[in-house]
């Protein structure tokens, strides 16, 4: 007989002990086995071996060389201009789209799924298009330039505007994807016991948000301090962070023990950072009271409401419309629609195939990764969920966003070194890829879909398995009707990132099978106009394809919202 949600409820009411324990936690580390599983084959191991090669000379592991590549003045350098300008940039994005994550969570006005999307894009251009636009704003010969004689570009404010149009995004739709399923009436009823409207949001709402805002601002930290294509473009050689000096040292200087030490240097302060956040986070987490995103959203009323509306919407035109339009300009040109037609020829130079076969190809891959990201990312937040997890459950949750903090050239150049021989020589198959993007959409789908997962009542979940219902039959009836719209949110982001994924895909995507990052990167790597249109052609591409994607998402997610 199938459980009904009074059934459920009633014996939750008459629920002591909860019942079962010894096979939720067996069912728990089975569920965390196979993501285990996964980032130490597809992560830990790459990983390992491109540090053992750069670390090990004759067969002796030279740790001393640690020390020697910190006492560099210029290496302190980098290290400092990396940890501060990520600080900046976080700090300056949660205080520019705060707001838009309200708007977009109680307000409800036309075009808002359109809205949503155009928000989204820039979140999946590669980075050196981002900083490539921005060059085009606030560099020699932009608009500010040509208009008031302004240049930022040998400033660290055009990096710091570069990081806020490209993680935008992650704090509106992680914040407002939980702010939207929040019972107003808690605020509503704090207002009527004589609280200000910025007291009950300070004491009610805050509270309840803190783990998404600060799941939100990790993300945006982590991005922010290993960012690289913005840095490079728009820092020239005044600005350099980690990543930029990982890429230099691998690449140009050949210096691999140097590169390897940087990553090292890297990871220790990432996994310190998520130590920090773990354990102030779980601080903070409760059972909140979630109702359909649907039933909380209305249009602005009053002047105020009105006068933040208007405001987000103008930050939202001249922060990231303004950027994707100067790319749609370029990409025209004086020629039409001349660069686009040129995608459709082979030059039989960067590419042995048209450039436009990206397009299938960025899709292909993007579907996998997503399908790898949401089916890994979902069982790792499930098996977070319960709070009576042990130090080794929650420092796998910490462990699931290292990803976003290790260098993507070091993971790259880890799939070429250690996927090359059996049992796992992958370096031939198409599913290389994929799971390198997964490993990035991962901790999207996780920090998405935990705070969800953990504001469920967890009485619900114990009276289920009172009444006799397996692990997986109790996931499938309480937890998946409450979470299905971050589910879907989840999977909208590991699907936007898999498409903009450039830093390890440049070492991986084969040639007759280059993504359009890759292949815009190549583009903008060769000299002359044509090859520069070419680029901002697929640029244009891979944003529309980008948005009709969102669009279709947000649809789907709307039409279903009103089932929990």
């Amino acid at each position: 007989m199938d459980l009904t949600r009074t059934e459920v409820t009633r014996a939750g009411k008459q629920a002591g002990k909860p019942a079962g324990t010894v096979r939720g936690s067996a069912a728990r580390l089975g569920l965390m086995a196979v993501p285990v599983a996964f980032f130490a084959v597809f992560f830990a191991y790459p990983v390992a071996a491109i540090v053992a090669r750069g670390l090990e000379v004759d067969g002796v592991w030279r740790l001393g060389r640690i020390g020697d590549v910190l006492a560099q003045s210029d290496v302190r350098h980098v290290l400092w201009f990396t940890t501060w300008q990520a600080l900046a940039s976080t700090a300056l994005t949660l205080l520019v789209a705060l707001p838009g994550a309200y708007v977009f969570a109680r307000f409800d006005f036309p075009g808002k799924q359109v809205l949503r999307a155009v928000v989204t894009v820039p979140f999946v251009l590669p980075t050196v298009v981002v900083g490539t636009a921005f060059l085009a704003l606030v560099g020699r010969g932009g608009l500010l330039d040509d208009l008031w004689g302004v240049r930022l570009d040998t400033t660290v404010w055009a990096i710091l505007l570069a990081h806020v149009f490209f993680n935008y995004a992650v704090v509106v739709r992680t914040v407002g994807g939980l702010w939207a399923q929040l019972d107003p009436r808690q605020e509503e009823a704090a207002r009527m016991l004589g609280a200000s409207r910025l007291r009950a949001w300070r004491q009610v709402t805050l509270p309840a948000l803190a783990p998404a805002v600060a799941a939100a601002a990790l993300m945006v930290f982590l991005f922010t301090f290993t960012s690289f294509g913005v840095v490079q473009i728009l820092g020239g050689p005044t600005f350099s962070t980690l990543e930029v000096e990982i890429y230099r040292q691998t690449s140009q200087v050949f210096d691999l023990s140097t590169a390897a030490v940087l990553t090292l240097i890297q990871f220790a302060a990432v996994a310190a950072v998520l130590a920090v956040h773990a354990w102030t986070v779980r601080r903070r987490e409760s059972a909140l009271r979630l109702v359909d995103a649907a039933t909380t959203a209305r249009r602005p009323r009053g002047a105020g409401q009105w006068t933040l509306f208007a405001g987000v919407l103008g930050t939202v035109a001249v922060l990231l419309v303004l950027p994707l339009a100067v790319l749609v300009q370029r990409s025209l040109g004086a020629s039409g629609f001349g660069y686009y037609r040129a995608l459709t020829r082979e030059d039989g130079g960067a590419f042995l195939v048209p450039p436009i076969e990206a397009i299938g190809n960025s899709l292909q891959y993007a579907v996998a990764a997503t399908v790898i990201a949401v089916v890994i990312g979902a069982l790792a937040a499930t098996a977070l969920t319960r709070r009576d997890a042990g130090r080794f459950v929650r420092g796998f949750d910490a462990l699931l966003m290292l990803p976003l903090g290790v260098s993507a050239v070091t993971v790259g150049f880890g799939f070429l070194i250690a996927l090359d021989e059996p049992p796992l020589d992958l370096r031939s198959s198409w599913i290389l890829v994929p799971l390198a993007q997964a490993l990035v959409g991962v901790p999207f789908v996780v920090r998405t879909m935990l705070p969800v997962l953990r504001a469920v009542d967890g009485r619900l979940r114990e009276a289920a398995a009172v009444l006799g219902a397996s692990p997986w039959r109790v996931w499938r009836e309480v937890d998946l009707p409450m979470v299905r719209r971050a589910l879907l949110v989840a999977a909208g982001f590991a699907f936007a990132v898999s498409l903009g994924e450039f830093g390890a895909t440049v070492f991986i995507a084969r040639p007759d099978n280059p993504t359009l990052p890759v292949a815009v990167a190549r583009l903008l790597g060769r000299p002359g106009d044509m090859n520069y249109g070419q680029a901002m052609a697929l640029s244009t591409i891979l944003m529309l394809v980008c948005a009709v994607a969102l669009v279709v998402l947000e649809r789907l997610r709307t039409d279903r919202s009103g089932e929990f």
